[in-house]
């Protein structure tokens, strides 16, 4: 009876335990599928990145071929800019030894003239000495025609007329030959001074043209920052900007706004001036210029002090922010280079205006 039970819960137990095994063994292969559905996701995840690595490491290379030309390049515009420099300073040289010779050309062709004018002095003296002598040379041949005895002594006076008036001939054909000399060489000194004239003034033109052409690409980058106003326009060589937006009325005080608008301007001369090459001697010009109204108070008696003022104020504030000072003019013109001379309110507000030049010192 012992026996047959429990052989009856021995068969009762076994289901169980395969149901839980079987159980088991479902959990374990789901967990491998998770795992393997894991590594697949984890493969192909590894593999993009890989592709975007291996994007990446290309672009660079681009970037890096890239870079290496850029510096090739900037090499090559680095000696040529040198090259330049040094051509420019040659040129200067050479010009300053042009000047030179035409100066001492000058010199010599001055004092040559005032040889040709002493030896045209002496030449007339001669001739007014030879005319005498002839004189007398006349009236001592008409005294002797008239005596009947010629002398000894009269014989000899006309022998030593007669070469004494050779001889002042042969005095007058050298002066003559030397005066003949002397314009060559001063035509010759005249025809080099002004050959030298016309290379000096070519040297000079050349000079003129490099900095037209700075002066155009400042003003295009000033008229960049300050943006396209219709009041700040450009007159022959000289950006005009209207002062009343960088002053008060009857005041030189620059406004914070003013200082913004001239951190601008120094920052683009500072961008141009550094692309000027040092052989050229430029200045930046600021001129300051007011209506025909009058002004009279304790600070500026006159339009001639205000307009003074606020370009020296324009001046300051370029110097504090880095411009050196020996490139910089301050200059007040009061009201008296008006670009409008009518006398209405917009004909004053256009006068009203600070004058920018980048011109020759």
């Amino acid at each position: 009876m012992s026996l047959a039970l429990r052989r009856r819960r021995t068969f009762e137990i076994w289901p169980g335990f395969v149901d839980a095994l079987t159980s088991l063994i479902m959990v374990m292969i789901f967990v491998l599928l998770i795992f393997a559905i894991g590594q697949f996701v984890l493969s192909d995840t590894l593999a993009g990145k890989n592709r975007a690595l291996d994007a990446l490491d290309s672009k660079l290379a681009e970037l890096a071929k890239t870079l290496s030309l850029a510096e090739n390049d900037k090499r090559a515009l680095d000696a040529k800019v040198a090259e330049l420099s040094a051509s420019l300073g040659q040129a200067g040289s050479e010009r300053d030894a042009l000047k030179s010779q035409r100066d001492a050309a000058a010199s010599e062709a001055a004092k040559l003239t005032t040889d040709i004018a002493a030896l045209a002095a002496l030449k007339q003296q001669l001739e007014a000495q030879v005319a005498d002598l002839s004189t007398q040379l006349d009236t001592s041949k008409q005294n002797l025609v008239k005596q009947t005895d010629l002398t000894v002594a009269a014989t000899a006076q006309v022998e030593l007329l007669n070469r004494q008036l050779a001889a002042l001939n042969e005095q007058l054909d050298k002066i003559q030959a030397a005066l003949d000399i002397t314009n060559k060489d001063v035509k010759a000194k005249d025809a080099k001074i002004a050959d030298l004239g016309k290379q000096l003034n070519i040297a000079l033109t050349n000079r003129v043209g490099e900095l037209e052409r700075y002066r155009s690409e400042f003003f295009g980058k000033l008229r960049t920052a300050l943006g396209e106003r219709s009041d700040v326009r450009i007159v022959g060589d000289r950006f005009v900007v209207p002062t009343d937006i960088l002053f008060d009325t009857a005041a030189a005080d620059l406004a914070p706004e003013a200082q913004e608008r001239l951190a601008t301007l120094a920052r683009t001369v500072k961008e141009v001036s550094a692309e000027i090459p040092s052989g050229i001697d430029w200045v930046l010009r600021i001129d300051g210029h007011t209506d025909r109204r009058p002004i009279h108070t304790a600070q500026f008696p006159s339009n001639w002090e205000l307009s003074t003022a606020r370009a020296v104020a324009i001046v300051k504030y370029l110097v504090a922010q880095g411009i050196p000072a020996r490139r910089l003019s301050a200059n007040g013109f009061g009201s008296f280079q008006p670009l409008d001379s009518s006398d209405t309110p917009d004909a004053w507000a256009k006068n009203r205006r600070i004058e920018i030049q980048l011109t020759n010192r």
